[in-house]
């Protein structure tokens, strides 16, 4: 069989080019930034409402499918090193139609996780300082407008301000693992599998959840789209997924194992439902359980900055895609101007935060993270068929590995709730619209430059 030919990149002459400033260890930590924060602050206790117990096994599964993503992307963004992800991916080794879908995908998936985690961050400060949850969207608005002005500032202050989030996040969910131990009982692993599993029955549960618990790794692809702007990106991205990876994998683990047995899953999934403006905080309800005073204050300074961390990730990758289908013309040309020292897209930063904001207005916590795990689940399977055209000379490891994420991501996808996956698929033919339209606009304004000249 041959070689799939590749496209030749189709972005317009001259564009600007983003400047190299991270190094493995900076990467690591944008991947850490925007894995830990609202996934295992929030999703682990509505996996829990869904999967009982058992939600431990989907934490497991998602892993084990975003591990084959994970080498998927790493090899794809090692060959291809450009700011877009996957979108860029979908053009070189798909066709523009699948590239302009991952690029769509990943903006609306983001964006509405970006929503979450900036009012994830107003619950927790409200609630730690006692204050009224009449503030949340205000103060959630304000987060938005701060990080945005960060992420405007450039990729090296942006970093350091990542790297402290990231550091006191770890401290706060190591302090949780550590404390908690010792108030961690067998009893609350029984059953194992809820007997009050959704509809679908315990397996149907657990692959729902697994869905849900699949997000919570996504930030893994906050690296890929770090291609133009990383050390030796052939080295530093591959090894700085995978690291990130087995880092966040092994901390989920050991945060919900703690947080079922010290709370049970009836505890933990109590804590995640409801309304946004009064959902309290899965990992908060087990820490009162902790001999240790002050034990919710400690943990809530980590949920704090690690909401922080995933808002100011979320608004670099989106607006480094949102560059990439600028230059292609999918999205506004705007979008593809670059600032004078050539670090920061400011206009497409300025566009997302704008988004975000719109979002936080009208975000559900339970409902947006949904939205997001299926649209992030086709994203990901089109990362896998894009993995799978690769040439033989370029690839890291063995086509199984993508052709297994692909399978994987296709099989979560459609666990969500029905109304969610009918929306998802809806947005993706509006979208499709909209490409169409855009190309041939494009296509007439190009030919009417040729026949002028």
């Amino acid at each position: 069989m041959s070689e799939p030919r590749i496209r030749q990149a189709t972005q317009a002459p001259g564009s600007p080019r983003l400047q190299r400033r991270l190094g493995l260890f900076g990467a690591i930590m944008m991947g850490l930034g925007a894995m830990v924060g609202t996934g295992v602050f929030v999703s682990i206790g509505i996996a829990a409402g869904i999967a009982g117990p058992s939600a431990i096994l989907a934490i497991v599964l998602a892993a084990l499918v975003a591990i084959c993503n994970g080498l998927g992307s790493a090899q794809l963004a090692a060959s291809h090193p450009v700011s877009g992800g996957t979108y860029e991916y979908g053009y070189q080794y798909l066709n523009p139609w699948l590239g302009f879908t991952a690029g769509w995908m990943f903006l609306i998936a983001k964006s509405a996780s970006a929503a979450t985690a900036a009012l994830g961050f107003a619950g927790y400060t409200l609630g730690a300082l006692g204050l009224s949850q009449d503030y949340l969207v205000l103060l959630a608005l304000a987060a938005v407008i701060a990080l945005t002005l960060v992420a405007l500032s450039g990729i090296h202050r942006s970093n350091v301000t990542n790297v402290v989030i990231v550091s006191v996040t770890l401290l706060s969910l190591l302090f949780f693992v550590m404390a908690g131990l010792s108030v961690t009982s067998g009893a609350n692993f029984t059953p194992f599998f809820a007997p009050r599993a959704d509809e679908t029955g315990p397996l149907g549960a657990l692959f729902h959840a697994a869905a849900l618990m699949f997000v919570a790794y996504t930030g893994y692809g906050r690296i890929a789209t770090l291609g133009e702007e990383v050390h030796e990106p052939k080295r530093t991205i591959p090894t700085a997924i995978i690291l990130t990876m087995i880092v966040t994998m092994v901390l989920y683990i050991a945060v919900a194992a703690v947080g079922v047995g010290a709370a049970g899953a009836e505890g933990l999934s109590g804590a995640a439902t409801g309304a946004t403006s009064t959902q309290a905080a899965p990992l908060a309800v087990a820490s009162r359980q902790f001999p240790i005073p002050f034990s919710p204050h400690i943990l809530a300074i980590g949920a704090v900055t690690a909401m922080l961390g995933v808002l100011l990730n979320l608004i670099l990758g989106l607006s480094r895609v949102l560059l990439a289908m600028g230059r292609r013309r999918d999205m506004p040309v705007i979008f593809e101007r670059l600032d004078e020292a050539k670090t920061t897209p400011y206009w497409a930063v300025l566009a997302v935060g704008v988004v975000i904001g719109g979002l936080v207005l009208i975000g559900n916590v339970k409902t947006t993270w949904s939205f997001s795990a299926f649209t992030v689940l086709i994203y990901y399977a089109l990362t896998n068929a894009a993995a799978l055209r690769l040439p033989a000379e370029q690839r890291l490891y063995p086509p199984w590995v993508a052709g297994l994420g692909l399978l994987a991501c296709l099989f979560l996808a459609f666990w969500v709730e029905r109304q969610i996956w009918l929306t998802g698929l809806g947005l993706i033919a509006a979208g499709l619209l909209w490409h169409a339209v855009a190309k041939r606009r494009h296509d007439a304004s190009s030919a009417s430059r040729r026949s002028s000249g």
